[in-house]
């Protein structure tokens, strides 16, 4: 009886009804629940946002950019301005112009501007048309940075979580940077200095009010309003944007009127970033980018990538090698050309021309192109002598020589007694090359080699020392840079540094220097390389007011013209030729010329440095130890004259006979370099002042039977017993029948008599 006046008590205290039947605890419920789902939601948005640190992103995604050593943009792939502006260079009234189309409260809100959606939709509402977005600048810049551009509720959702997220990270400036080197503005314009020259072919600073409002007025629909496309439309949306310049005080009356009867004047240009500097250099360093970076970063792109590539001298190098095509190319029978210049103290690569014409053909001859050297490969072989302990001036008899079946030969096919190392260097004497290298042995002049920076595979047989393995452009100059630098090598590269979307430094060059070569053998060698150009083969390298080192280098039928060349600042190669490795009427001294006139040019202004002098020759030890050949068999005396004497059947009948047969045939088809036989086809008379080399055949199955099957005959020809050529690489001397290299003769050949006047 007591508990009921107690409940009537409870129920008169909660008005007779449960607290399940009350209003206020259901909307107290359902608020705390929106509230619960609002936050859980908050997060599950935030989860799928990029982190604090990605919404500093300066690039889109799937972009790379390729700048040269000075900053200057390469190339550019996928969405991406190619003239980044700093605001302050943007002008003033383009940047209000935008906001005054865009985000009239741009510098009010926090990343989204509730004033401006409901100022839009009355707008447009209206208008009875959509004359204006909601978007604030900062939605627009996370929907170009993160963003697809699907129409769904969750990405707009995703759009304004990440704009409040921008807006706490990055200040209004920044924000407004990226935003207008960013923002689309049609016909494939990406930023205002894109657009500026894709519309009216200016830079942003030389654009009128009008031109502003215009490209101001493309961000909503910019196929829409399009000035080159739909002229009266782009002027209408030009002719708003001005009145809300007005509207916000920006400009005056007066300045508006005067821009309102501006006529839209178009001066149509391509964008910028489609254009691609240094295809070839810049086909490499895409090359090389997965030895940097992972696949996943190379697929979400956003890439910067900045290179060693020095401009000026990739233009300089551009022209030399188009000079020498168009000049020496069409009269010496050759339609390709391949130069590549390397910094051989840090290994940086500064000028790059992998062909004629990239558009037509996109094999890179410095990387791809794997060529026979010819006689630059003796370097390596007189530097692996010289480090162990040789001197320059040992000697070795100039005689003929047969060692395991293999013969070469001088293509003057004269002899010239004892001489010592650095005079055979000078001339470059096959047959005393071939010698130094039993001597030496062949695993430490492989070893020397590799370690100078020859990538490629050598083979120990006699004619390495010739020039008969293949190798290419690049691996070859970088290897002689390693002369230059007193031994040490350093890796060649083209990249200095690779940044990711957020301007972060992803990647950084640390190459090492490695000692190769021992320094004194080294500036022996330079000071035996000087010799080459000054008094030898490389005469048309030298430089009036520095001193040059390289060396000369042809193959067979001068299908390959080489000069390597080098001042202690910068190494030079130079590679001329065709790629069916068709023979040519040329010479080495013309990849010479060629050489002088990039370093010639590109060497303007850098202080002359001179090499370091000549260690003492008297009490030097070796750093190499010798491993020397021992051959089966050597003979002293050519073989030739037995060889000449047997039947066509014989000479088919056994590998052996068959090199001999082939030695008949590169007799036959040898062009020398500089010098003219006055009785020779007009395939020989350009012969080779330089001299040649025949390849016997070197006991191997393999040689014989490629012989047999292939019309391009791997018999080698290197340059051999010549006078210093001259500065002027166009005056050749007539050879003597014999194919000696005679004394000069001032009267011009008919080939010389033929030639356009020099540039």
């Amino acid at each position: 009886m007591k508990i009921l006046p107690s409940r009537m008590k409870a129920n008169r205290a909660t008005g007779g009804k449960p607290l399940y039947r009350r209003i206020w605890f259901w909307a107290g419920l359902g608020i705390s629940g929106g509230i619960v789902a609002l936050i859980y939601g908050v997060s599950l948005i935030d989860r799928t946002l990029p982190n604090q640190s990605e919404l500093n992103a300066v690039l889109r995604e799937q972009t790379l950019t390729i700048k040269a050593a000075d900053g200057t943009i390469l190339q550019q792939q996928g969405e991406a301005t190619r003239e980044e502006l700093k605001l302050e260079q943007i002008p003033d009234n383009l940047k209000k112009a935008f906001i005054a189309s865009e985000d009239r409260r741009f510098r009010q809100h926090n990343g989204v501007d509730p004033q401006g959606i409901v100022r839009a939709g009355l707008n447009n509402l209206r208008s009875q048309g959509v004359v204006e977005g909601g978007s604030t600048i900062t939605q627009q810049l996370t929907r170009i940075l993160f963003l697809k551009q699907e129409q769904t509720i969750w990405r707009k959702l995703k759009e304004v979580r990440l704009a409040q997220k921008m807006e706490q990270e990055l200040t209004k400036d920044q924000i407004l940077e990226r935003y207008l080197n960013l923002v689309y503005l049609g016909s494939g314009a990406y930023g205002v200095a894109d657009a500026a020259w894709v519309y009216f072919s200016k830079s942003p600073d030389q654009l009128s009010l009008a031109e502003m409002a215009t490209i101001a007025g493309l961000a909503p629909a910019p196929s829409l309003y399009a000035p080159d496309k739909n002229p009266e439309a782009a002027k209408r949306r030009r002719d708003l944007v001005l009145l809300r310049m007005q509207e916000d005080g920006v400009i005056t009356p007066e300045q508006r009127q005067a821009a309102l009867q501006e006529p839209l004047t178009l001066k149509s240009s391509l964008p910028k970033r489609v254009q691609v500097e240094s295809p070839y250099f810049t086909s490499y360093i895409q090359k090389e980018l997965p030895k940097y970076v992972s696949p996943n970063v190379l697929k979400s792109g956003g890439l910067v990538v900045e290179t060693t590539l020095n401009p000026s001298w990739q233009k300089v190098a551009e022209e030399a090698v188009a000079k020498t095509l168009r000049n020496q190319g069409r009269w010496e029978n050759f339609k390709q050309a391949a130069m590549v210049a390397i910094d051989p103290r840090s290994g940086e690569i500064k000028a790059m021309v992998g062909g004629k014409d990239f558009g037509k053909n996109q094999f890179n001859r410095v990387t791809q192109a794997q060529r026979q050297p010819g006689s630059t490969f003796k370097g390596f072989v007189y530097a692996t002598a010289i480090a162990s302990g040789k001197s320059p001036y040992d000697s070795y008899e100039d005689a003929p020589f047969v060692v395991d079946g293999y013969e070469p030969k001088n293509y003057s096919e004269n002899f010239h007694g004892s001489m010592n190392i650095r005079d055979a260097l000078t001339r470059s004497v096959n047959i005393i090359a071939v010698k130094v290298l039993i001597d030496v042995g062949f695993t430490p002049t492989i070893k020397l080699a590799h370690d100078m920076g020859i990538k490629s595979e050598l083979k120990p047989t006699y004619s390495l020392a010739l020039g008969s393995n293949e190798v290419n452009l690049l691996e070859l100059t970088s290897a002689y840079g390693s002369f230059a630098t007193l031994g040490l090598h350093t890796e060649p590269h083209g990249i200095t540094r690779i940044l990711n979307r957020q301007g972060k430094v992803i990647w950084s060059a640390n190459f090492k220097s490695k000692r190769a070569l021992d320094a004194d053998s080294a500036a022996i060698m330079t000071w035996m390389l000087r010799n080459v150009v000054e008094a030898g083969t490389g005469g048309s390298a030298q430089l009036d007011n520095r001193p040059v080192a390289g060396k000369t280098g042809t193959s067979d039928e001068a299908r390959d013209l080489w000069f390597i060349g080098y001042i202690p600042q910068m190494v030079t190669g130079v590679w001329l030729g065709n790629d069916d490795n068709r023979p040519t009427d040329g010479s080495s001294g013309s990849a010479a010329y060629t050489w002088h006139e990039f370093m010639e040019k590109a060497a303007e202004g850098m202080p002359v440095e001179k090499f370091p002098k000549r260690p003492k020759l008297e009490g030097r030890k070796g750093t190499i130890k010798a491993q020397s050949i021992k051959p089966k068999q050597v003979l002293n005396r050519s073989i030739d004259s037995d060889d000449d004497s047997e039947g066509e059947s014989a000479r088919n009948s056994n590998s052996e006979e068959s090199g001999s047969s082939r030695r008949r045939r590169s007799r036959r088809s040898y062009a020398q370099e500089e010098q003219q036989s006055s009785d020779s086809t007009p395939r020989r008379r350009r012969r080779d002042a330089y001299g040649g080399l025949r390849l016997r055949s070197e006991s191997s199955s393999n040689n014989s039977s490629e012989e047999s099957s292939t019309p391009r005959r791997r018999s080698r020809r290197v340059e051999s017993d010549s006078p210093p050529p001259q500065r002027t690489r166009r005056e050749s001397s007539p050879a003597n029948n014999s194919g000696s290299s005679g004394s000069s003769s001032s009267q011009p050949s008919w080939r010389d008599k033929l030639r356009p006047p020099k540039e």
